[in-house]
C-alpha cells in the first residue's frame, strides 16, 4: 500500500487555531500556580471576571495551557449558567449585568412585572438584564444583583440609580470576625478535640444521642455518617455543601453573613473526627459577600495557625442548581460538568477524588459546638416532642415577617406563621405552602398543622421538609401558576444526563401551560417514569407539586 504523503495543512494541531495574545492573557492570569484538571472552573472564574466573557479564543489557550482537549473545556464552560461563552463572530455581553431572581418567592412580589420594567429602561448595549433562578435573598422579594451588589426589594428606580452612580460592587454585611470568635470562646472545642482532651469516640456518640441531621435536605444522621466514613481506609476528604440553590431557602447564606467561624469551627472538628486530610467548601456563586467573607475569614486562620493553608480550599460555584445533589457537587470540584453519579457506591466510600469523603452541610456543621457545649439532651429538648432539635426555617411569602426562625423540629406551618412570622400579610388570608422548597411539594391550608421534620405524616402525603425551606401562599395567588413556576426551575436546572428527567420535566411544563382539559393522565405517567427512572433527586422530586396540584388544588385547573 502506497505511503501518502503529508501536505503541509496535514501537519500540526487541528482545529482552532492558538492565538498568541490570548494564551498570553491566560498564562498572565494563571501566573505560577497549579495547571491542575480539578481547577479548570476557577480558571473559567478567572477568565469570566477579567474580560466580562469565555471568547472561543481564550477558551482555546486555555485548554493549550492545562493540556486537555478544547472539547473538554468546552462543554464544562457551557454547562453552567454564570460563564458567558462567545463563538467567534458573536458579540460579547453588555459590560453590566442585571439579574433578576423570577422563582417563587420573587414571583409573589412582582418580579415578572420588575424584569419587564427594568428591560425597557435600560440600553441593552450597557446593560443586560438575565432571569436568574433562586438567589437566597426569598425574605426581601423581589431580589436582583446588578454586577456583584446584591439588591433587596429590588425596584426599577433603585436598580437604575445603582447603576448610574456605578454601584455595582460587592457589599459585605458587618460579621463576627475571627478576633471576635476568639474573644467569645471560639475554638475551644476544636482544641480540646485536637489536644486529645475531647475523644473522637465520645464526639460522635454526643452527636448521634443529639440526632443532629443533615440540614441541606437528606436528613442523614450525622454521627452515624462519621461513623460511616471513618470505617473505610484513608487517605479521607471533607466536603461542605454551600450551594443551597432550592428555591425558598437562604438560610445558609443567613448564618454565614452573621457568624462564620461556628461553620468553620464545626467543620473543622468534623473533619479531625473522620481524619480528612483537606476541607473542599463548596460556595454559590450568587452569594458574592458570603464568598469574600469565607476568603477573608478562611486566609485569618491560616495567618493565626490555627490550621495549615491550603487545609481549606474554597471552591467557586457557577450556577448550578445541580451542584447541590452532593455527587454532582464533587464533580464541580473535580472541575467536570455538574452530572450526578450512579450510586452505589456512596461517597462515604467512594467520594472526592475517589476518596472516602465526609459530606456536610453549612447548617448542621453550625450547630457541633453549641451541641458539644450544652450537651445533647440540650439540643434535643428544644423540638417538639418526638422531634429532636432546633432548625433554622427559611420563611417568605405572604406573611408578615418573612426571614429566618430559630423554631424547633416538629413545628406546624400555622405556628410558624403565627409565632414566629407575626401571621399572614396585611389582606391575605392563608391558602397553601411549600414545606421543602420547590421539591417538597405544595400543600393547603387544611394540611397546616402537620408537624414539619423528616418523614412521619409529611412524607405520608408525599411531601418533605428538605432544606426547610417554607413558601406561604394565600388566597391571592393561584396554585397552577405556581407549580408551572417550580416546573419550570426544575426544566432549566436539569443537568440533562438522563432522558426521563431532561424531556419529562419539559413537557409537565407543557401539558400544564396547555389551557383546555388537562390530559391528567399523561401527567400522571410522566410522574412515574420521573420518579423511577431519574438519576438523582432532582428529576424524582420535581413531579412533587403537580402531584399535589391535581390532589389537592383540582378547582384551580379550569381557570
Amino acid at each position: 500500500m502506497a505511503v501518502r504523503e503529508l501536505r503541509p495543512r496535514d501537519r500540526g494541531p487541528k482545529g482552532r487555531e492558538l492565538d498568541e495574545t490570548a494564551w498570553s492573557d491566560i498564562r498572565e492570569l494563571l501566573g505560577e500556580g497549579e495547571r491542575r484538571r480539578d481547577l479548570l472552573i476557577e480558571y473559567l472564574h478567572l477568565i469570566q471576571d477579567r474580560f466580562g466573557c469565555l471568547s472561543a479564543a481564550h477558551l482555546r489557550a486555555l485548554a493549550e495551557e492545562m493540556r486537555l482537549s478544547q472539547a473538554e473545556v468546552y462543554e464544562v464552560a457551557s454547562f453552567y449558567d454564570h460563564f458567558d461563552v462567545v463563538r467567534e463572530g458573536e458579540e460579547k455581553p453588555a459590560p453590566l449585568t442585571i439579574r433578576i431572581c423570577d422563582s417563587i418567592s420573587c414571583a409573589l412580589a412582582g418580579a415578572e412585572a420588575l424584569i419587564g420594567e427594568v428591560s425597557a429602561g435600560v440600553d441593552p448595549a450597557a446593560i443586560r438584564v438575565v432571569r436568574a433562578p433562586c438567589m437566597g435573598r426569598c425574605a426581601t422579594a423581589p431580589a436582583a444583583r446588578i454586577g456583584d451588589r446584591e439588591v433587596d426589594h429590588a425596584s426599577a428606580e433603585g436598580l437604575a440609580a445603582l447603576a448610574a452612580a456605578g454601584e455595582t460592587t460587592v457589599r459585605v454585611p458587618d460579621y463576627t470576625n475571627l478576633a471576635d470568635y476568639l474573644a467569645a470562646g471560639g475554638y475551644k472545642l476544636l482544641s480540646k478535640i485536637r489536644d486529645g482532651s475531647l475523644a473522637v469516640d465520645t464526639l460522635i456518640e454526643t452527636m448521634q444521642s443529639a440526632g443532629l441531621r443533615g440540614l441541606g435536605g437528606a436528613g442523614f444522621p450525622a454521627g452515624k455518617k462519621w461513623g460511616f466514613v471513618r470505617s473505610y481506609p484513608g487517605p479521607r476528604l471533607m466536603t461542605i455543601n454551600g450551594d443551597e440553590g432550592e428555591p425558598g431557602t437562604f438560610k445558609d447564606r443567613y448564618h454565614l453573613e452573621r457568624d462564620p467561624h461556628r461553620t468553620l469551627e464545626g467543620a473543622l472538628v468534623a473533619a479531625h473526627a473522620v481524619e480528612a486530610e483537606r476541607i473542599y467548601l463548596y460556595m454559590r456563586d450568587e452569594y458574592p459577600a458570603v464568598l469574600h467573607i469565607l476568603r477573608t475569614e478562611i486566609a485569618a486562620l491560616e495567618a493565626g495557625g490555627l490550621i495549615t493553608p491550603g487545609f481549606i480550599e474554597l471552591r467557586r460555584g457557577a450556577g448550578a442548581y445541580i451542584c447541590g445533589e452532593e455527587s454532582a457537587m464533587l464533580e464541580s470540584i473535580e472541575g467536570k460538568r455538574g452530572l450526578p453519579r450512579h450510586r452505589p457506591p456512596y461517597i462515604a466510600e467512594v467520594g472526592l477524588f475517589g476518596r472516602p469523603t465526609l459530606n456536610h452541610n453549612v447548617e448542621t456543621l453550625w450547630w457541633i459546638r453549641d451541641i458539644v457545649d450544652n450537651g445533647p439532651e440540650w439540643f434535643t429538648g428544644l423540638g417538639k416532642p418526638g422531634f429532636p432539635g432546633l432548625r433554622s426555617w427559611s420563611v417568605s411569602g405572604r406573611v408578615r415577617k418573612p426571614g429566618v426562625k430559630l423554631a424547633p423540629a416538629g413545628i406546624t406551618v400555622r405556628e410558624l406563621i403565627e409565632e414566629h412570622c407575626g401571621g399572614m400579610a396585611e389582606g391575605h388570608a392563608f391558602k397553601a405552602y411549600l414545606p421543602g422548597g420547590a421539591s417538597g411539594g405544595v400543600l393547603p391550608a387544611a394540611l397546616g398543622d402537620i408537624p414539619l421534620d423528616f418523614g412521619g405524616e409529611l412524607a405520608r402525603h408525599g411531601a418533605f421538609v428538605g432544606s426547610h425551606a417554607v413558601v406561604v401562599f394565600s388566597d391571592k395567588d393561584d396554585i397552577r401558576e405556581a407549580t408551572l413556576n417550580l416546573l419550570r426551575f426544575f426544566e432549566h436546572e436539569s443537568c440533562g444526563q438522563c432522558t426521563p428527567c431532561r424531556e419529562g420535566t419539559g413537557k409537565l411544563v407543557s401539558l400544564l401551560e396547555s389551557r383546555g382539559p388537562i390530559d391528567e393522565t399523561a401527567i400522571r405517567d410522566l410522574e412515574t417514569v420521573l420518579r423511577d427512572a431519574s438519576i438523582c433527586g432532582l428529576g424524582q422530586a420535581a413531579p412533587n407539586p403537580v402531584n399535589h396540584l391535581l390532589t389537592h388544588f383540582r378547582e384551580e385547573l379550569s381557570r
